[in-house]
């Protein structure tokens, strides 16, 4: 089964309609051959003078408070478009990491608002200490670009110490998963990262972990990953513990999944325009995993 040509027009309508435009400029990159410079204004609009970045990055909250999770969504942006590199990472990101490193050597994930924008409830009870979540993505990400910084020292170790601690906890969010990923696949240790990276393996198979109905009430949202969420692409380094029918069954479940507006839908946002934004960021997402795997009928044809 394959997108059709009727049904992309659909999606791409929807993003350059409805969607904020981060994802309308990271869409024409994408698939109309864009160029990057509209990425990169529309990832720094969210920046704040501290060097974080906050405004919605995540559109469950209107607050412009820089937040660590939405400066790591910044940096994934920014290598998502090929603008990362070692320069931008040590001037332009540096400075406010290190800022809010604790004193074992990790990122918060996120902080407590500190004023009475509009947010779901989950980010006014956060729980404010450092995760792997947001210091693993970065560390990668610095030996990737083989910068070297004092910060990273301490950060390693706390990263290992995560990784033994957690275990299968979060397991089933593949928004964790890929920062996970970022650290295995580029640190020196590669080693030690080979073992983890076959423990990760086995916790995303365990039974629960995975929702393998399409058919299913929220398959493919927060909670109920299915295997295109840990293997968005045919090279991906999970893509081997899934079957190819496996992998094609959930490919044409998320066909399937397209609104009659275009739209991959989710149920998430504080308010109608929140739902949409939140709708632009699935719907893009499903579009370059289906062009990842060549699902999308050729515009061409």
């Amino acid at each position: 089964m394959q997108l059709s040509k009727a049904h992309y027009l659909k999606a791409r309508d929807f993003i350059l309609t409805n969607a904020r435009m981060i994802e309308r400029r990271l869409f024409h990159y994408h698939f109309e051959q864009g160029d990057t410079t509209g990425v990169f204004h529309a990832v720094y609009a969210y920046r704040n003078t501290d060097g974080g970045f906050g405004h919605g990055m995540e559109p469950d909250t209107a607050s412009p408070e820089s937040q660590p999770l939405f400066t790591i969504m910044a940096l994934e942006s920014l290598e998502e478009a090929g603008l990362l590199n070692r320069d931008l990472l040590l001037k332009d990101f540096m400075p406010y990491f290190k800022s809010i490193t604790n004193a074992k050597g990790g990122i918060p994930w996120m902080f407590r608002p500190t004023n009475e924008y509009p947010c779901e409830e989950h980010f006014k009870t956060v729980k404010e200490w450092a995760a792997l979540s947001t210091t693993a993505p970065l560390l990668g990400l610095l030996e990737k670009y083989n910068v070297n910084h004092p910060w990273m020292e301490k950060a390693e170790a706390f990263v290992w110490d995560e990784i033994k601690r957690i275990k299968e906890k979060h397991a089933f969010c593949h928004l964790c998963t890929p920062r996970r990923l970022t650290f295995l696949e580029n640190t020196k240790s590669q080693e030690k990262a080979m073992k983890a990276l076959n423990d990760l393996k086995t916790y995303i198979l365990a039974d629960g972990v995975m929702y393998n109905n399409p058919k299913e009430e929220g398959w493919g949202l927060y909670g109920k990953p299915h295997s295109l969420m840990y293997a968005p692409a045919q090279n991906s380094i999970l893509s081997p513990i899934f079957s190819l029918e496996q992998i094609e069954q959930d490919l044409n479940g998320l066909i399937e999944k397209q609104e009659e507006d275009g739209r991959w839908d989710t149920w998430y946002g504080l308010s109608e325009g929140m739902k949409l934004e939140w709708a632009g960021i699935q719907t893009l997402w499903t579009l370059k995993v289906l062009k990842n795997y060549n699902k999308i009928e050729r515009l061409e044809d």
